[in-house]
């Protein structure tokens, strides 16, 4: 599914893709490719090769534009998107919205800006490793903040900070 040709390619965005991973108690993070930032199946590719023993999930800051969340599952990756609205702008949130059987919204490109956002997905992705429904929700809401401070509130959240802010100082 193609939605815009310029946000179609991984080498036209900014942002990263960063595999979370929990094993035996410990925290750790590792760059994704970036085709996963333009690719949900090459993303639960990515994640489900790391073949961890513990939690595994990614986050995923598309063009400091919005993110998603995947956490894949044997039913299927639990998904959780940020701004549904970016479906008209990106394939990626497209693929999202697609694969949670909600219709792209029909919202003409250039009255996105006027548009609030909204979240689709699972709000409960992260609750079992201690981020409950409500406080990812007060997360999302705060739309003033980019994709990766709305991370870094994820991670401060739930202890993977430091691992993440190190992996992602690797990345710049």
């Amino acid at each position: 599914m193609t939605t815009n040709p310029a946000a179609s390619s991984a080498g036209d965005l900014e942002g990263f893709a960063v595999a979370v991973t929990r094993e035996d108690g410990r925290w750790k993070c590792r760059p994704l490719t970036a085709g996963a930032l333009v690719s949900l199946e090459t993303a639960e590719t990515e994640l489900r090769e790391l073949r961890s023993s513990g939690a595994v999930f990614g986050l995923l800051n598309v063009d400091d534009e919005f993110f998603v969340i995947v956490r894949p599952a044997p039913a299927g990756a639990q998904l959780l998107l940020s701004d549904a609205t970016m479906a008209v702008d990106y394939d990626i949130a497209a693929d999202v919205l697609d694969a949670l059987n909600i219709d792209i919204p029909d919202i003409d490109p250039d009255d996105l800006d006027d548009v609030e956002p909204w979240e689709e997905g699972d709000l409960a992705i992260l609750a079992d490793m201690g981020l409950p429904e409500p406080v990812l929700s007060v997360i999302l809401s705060e739309t003033d903040l980019y994709p990766d401070e709305q991370f870094e509130e994820i991670a401060q959240r739930l202890g993977f900070d430091d691992v993440l802010g190190a992996t992602l100082d690797k990345l710049r």
